[in-house]
């Protein structure tokens, strides 16, 4: 069985060996970068199973990494952790936005950062969501087994999260999610992502998805719900 492998991207010395240390020991191939341009290179080049990202590199930041990354056919699909020292809910929310898988803050346990990867290997394996009934509702039609998403004729290109909220809320219109269970049904329960991030999450789903994004409902004080 063939190795899974992390592209690690870290211009600190002791950081980089620690997390290389750490995953070599758990059966991970490390690829270890110290600038962003390295990791865009090395990125195209030998396409990795998962990326770790500090966000404060020198000359390309890591923001502009994840941009560049998810822009890019050849990598846009390729799991991003962003692992920084830079742990306050705006940085979060900028990370997620841009295309994040998830956000690990420093100083971080070896054992937690092992698990995070396991976790974003294991959504991407799973790819979709179980149930693969195709969805219509009102003009949107959500297909699960080739996760798709036409509005009318069109194609909508959504990101992993940002489909898995749309399916969750499609299958069962009229009824309320609290950010919470969102966040379980996408990434399993006491997943550390806060309020405001959901909230991204949904604003960008409902820009994409345009006029048809109005279907997404806030209920103050409670949560969100596709309209019946």
């Amino acid at each position: 069985m063939l190795k899974k492998s992390v592209l690690a991207v870290e211009d600190d010395k002791d950081i980089l060996e620690l997390i290389s240390y750490n995953l070599e020991r758990e059966g991970f191939d490390v690829i270890a970068i110290g600038t962003g341009e390295e990791a865009l290179r090395s990125a195209r080049s030998r396409t990795p199973d998962v990326i770790l990202l500090d966000l404060m590199l020198p000359g390309m930041d890591g923001l502009e990494v994840c941009r560049e990354l998810r822009g890019d056919p050849k990598t846009k699909g390729i799991p991003i952790v962003i692992v920084s020292a830079k742990g306050e809910e705006a940085d979060i929310v900028t990370g997620l936005e841009l295309g994040a898988d998830d956000y690990v803050t420093k100083p971080f346990s070896p054992k937690v950062l092992v698990a995070r990867v396991r976790a974003v290997l294991r959504r991407k394996e799973k790819g979709v969501p179980t149930d693969d009934e195709v969805l219509r509702v009102h003009d949107i039609v959500i297909h699960p087994g080739r996760h798709e998403v036409l509005v009318g004729n069109e194609r909508v290109d959504l990101t992993f999260t940002e489909f898995r909220i749309l399916h969750t809320l499609a299958r069962r219109p009229g009824w309320v999610y609290t950010r919470y269970q969102i966040v379980a049904s996408i990434h399993g329960e006491h997943y550390p992502v806060t309020d405001r991030a959901v909230d991204v999450q949904i604003a960008g789903l409902r820009k994409k998805l345009g006029d048809a994004g109005e279907y997404i409902e806030t209920v103050r004080g409670v949560g969100y719900r596709f309209k019946d």
